[in-house]
Formats: structure tokens, C-alpha cells, sequence
């Protein structure tokens, strides 16, 4: 059972990053690697020529945290819940139509080390719980093997 609704959530990976409600330059999703009921693992490489480089540092250019915690909620909140949500719909098609407003309720980030310019980060999400719409999830935000943040985020995500 566990293994037929694994394969079911990844397939609805390219739905997911469709539904995303960001486009360039504030999309910072470019791959969902894993995804089931429990979790999802995706990835993002930070741009070169980000605009806040020119003077987040000065001499050495780092991602500000915001943008940090934007990636992990894009990924570890926003398209996680579409997915579950997707999942919802597939089983009650009643319950809802597949336009998705995500509204970020909640966070709490430790940010533990520095990332700059083509930084490929890795988020990994776990549900702690879905209900009625609300997503809470621990989220760690890596770069090759360091943790770069994490934490808990929470937010809503309303069927229109």
C-alpha cells in the first residue's frame, strides 16, 4: 500500500511545480526529488547575479536569511501541501477545486552556517501534522553535507 501511494505523490510532481504560485524571480523551487504522505526532499541553486549579492556583503556575498526561509517554505510548505492536498482531491473529489492559495502562518529558523552565490541547496521537510487545510513541518535547508538552517514552519493552504 505504502509503496502504490509513494508512486502515486510522485507523480504528481509536475502538477506541483505547475501549481507553484511564484514565477521568476521569486521562484525557488528547481526540483522535487522525493515526496510521500510523510515528507518531500527538493532542491534549489542559488543564482550568481542575484540582485542582493551587490550589497549583502559587500566584500563577501552571502544569502540573506529571508531568502533562505523563503526556499525552505516554497519547497518544504508550499509545494509539500499542494502535493498532499492533490492527494486529497484524488480521493474526495468534492472537497475542493486544484486553485491553491498558500498563506505562510508561522516559522522559527536557526540559521547555522553561510551559503553565497551557486549554493545548491537541499530541503528536506516532515510532516509533523495536516489538518483541515494547515501544514506544520520540520524543515532543514543543506548544502552538500552542512545544515544550513532549520526549523519549523507552519501556514495554511486554502482551496479556492
Amino acid at each position: 500500500m505504502e509503496g502504490n501511494t509513494l508512486y502515486k505523490m510522485k507523480e504528481k510532481i509536475p502538477q506541483i511545480l505547475e501549481l507553484l504560485p511564484y514565477s521568476d524571480p521569486f521562484l525557488f523551487v528547481d526540483e522535487i526529488k522525493e515526496l510521500d504522505e510523510s515528507r518531500i526532499i527538493g532542491t534549489y541553486t542559488i543564482k550568481k547575479d542575484e540582485h542582493y549579492f551587490r550589497g549583502h556583503f559587500k566584500e563577501k556575498p552571502i544569502v540573506p536569511g529571508v531568502i533562505i526561509t523563503e526556499i525552505m517554505a516554497q519547497i518544504g510548505l508550499v509545494s509539500f501541501g499542494i502535493g498532499l492536498l492533490l492527494k486529497q482531491f484524488d480521493e474526495h473529489p468534492e472537497k475542493g477545486n486544484k486553485e491553491i492559495l498558500p498563506v505562510f502562518s508561522n516559522f522559527h529558523v536557526e540559521f547555522v552556517n553561510a551559503v553565497g552565490p551557486g549554493a545548491k541547496l537541499t530541503i528536506e521537510s516532515k510532516k509533523v501534522f495536516f489538518r483541515l487545510g494547515k501544514l506544520f513541518c520540520k524543515v532543514k535547508c543543506m548544502h552538500e553535507e552542512t545544515i544550513v538552517a532549520r526549523g519549523e514552519l507552519g501556514g495554511v493552504l486554502i482551496s479556492k
